[in-house]
């Protein structure tokens, strides 16, 4: 069962707006709001430091930061004022993303594991406080010290992992493990008996609605659109099929026709297993399903601020 409740802003909203959904958030309960960011989409540091001042108590995760397109350095740099900012209540997530946008930027992302082992032996050095000289395969520091005492020297770091080789990874140097849209619950299970994280945050759309036909039919558009993303970097990465379809339960000749086919014609399957929607009940039931320490919600609804309202009244109760 699902320990706490977040929510997930990302690159298409505005801060301002952002800041209007953490109030919300915060105000309904939820323990946490997440910022995930993007290739050529609004990076998240306005946002984040806007939410920062703008809440009291609710966590401010970075869901993730990219090496390759933050140096180590920048990132220890960043993530420590923020955590000053916000009174100590952020936490880092750090991954490699989906490799095809960064390749688009001339950027190397082929050695995405030196990458991460790297980026957190830099990063967890720098927020420590003391000079940091290190030496890896990906990115190097000498001397290195930041000009100011970070908050928490002992910050934890998340490591977002798919494939069982960053799994294996993440539980070797992260303090926790954050999952991608797109897994089934099932798949929660196999990477911590992979990474054995100490904490485990999972992403999942949410459409709440009055009955469970109306948010099902809203949804499906916005499955089918992840679906056909997610469905193409399986064929490239191996690890990307398995974790859609082997702890599914949908065959995969079904995921090769919900592609092909219109939005609509997405099955109630698809749904059950990628999202949390329909009436508030049904999703708490969805919820409860999560064998995770963290389950972070993207909104997706025509009014998240009434969605996140409802599923308060039925789901923070039984999740906090």
């Amino acid at each position: 069962m699902t320990g706490r409740l977040g929510i997930r802003l990302h690159g298409g909203l505005s801060a301002r707006r952002s800041v209007e959904l953490a109030r919300s958030a915060e105000a309904n309960g939820f323990a946490s709001v997440w910022f995930a960011e993007n290739p050529m989409e609004r990076g998240v540091l306005p946002a984040l430091a806007a939410c920062a001042a703008a809440t009291r108590r609710i966590e401010l995760g970075v869901g993730v930061w990219n090496p390759f397109l933050r140096h180590p350095a920048q990132i220890a740099m960043d993530i420590a004022a923020l955590d000053e900012l916000s009174e100590g209540r952020t936490t880092l997530g750090i991954g490699s993303g989906l490799a095809a946008p960064i390749k688009r930027l001339g950027i190397d992302n082929t050695r995405t594991l030196d990458a991460l082992r790297d980026t957190v032996a830099i990063v967890r050095g720098l927020l420590a406080g003391g000079s940091v000289t290190y030496k890896g395969r990906s990115f190097s520091v000498e001397d290195a010290k930041l000009g100011f005492a970070p908050r928490r020297p002992d910050m934890p770091l998340l490591m977002a992992a798919r494939g069982p080789k960053a799994l294996a990874l993440a539980g070797e140097i992260a303090d926790g493990l954050m999952i991608s849209n797109m897994c089934p619950p099932g798949f929660a299970a196999y990477a911590a008996s992979i990474a054995r994280p100490g904490r485990l945050v999972q992403y999942a759309p949410c459409i709440v609605a009055a009955d469970r036909a109306t948010a099902y039919a809203a949804i499906k558009p916005v499955l089918a659109g992840m679906l056909k993303t997610f469905w193409a970097l399986g064929q490239k990465v191996p690890a990307a099929k398995v974790s859609l379809v082997a702890y599914s339960g949908i065959p995969e000749a079904d995921f090769a026709a919900a592609v092909a086919g219109p939005p609509a014609a997405l099955d109630d399957r698809f749904v059950q297993a990628f999202a949390v929607a329909g009436s508030p009940e049904d999703c708490a039931r969805a919820i409860a399903g999560y064998a995770v320490t963290d389950l972070v919600l993207t909104f997706v609804g025509p009014d998240p601020l009434a969605e996140m309202a409802m599923l308060a009244r039925f789901s923070l109760a039984q999740t906090s």
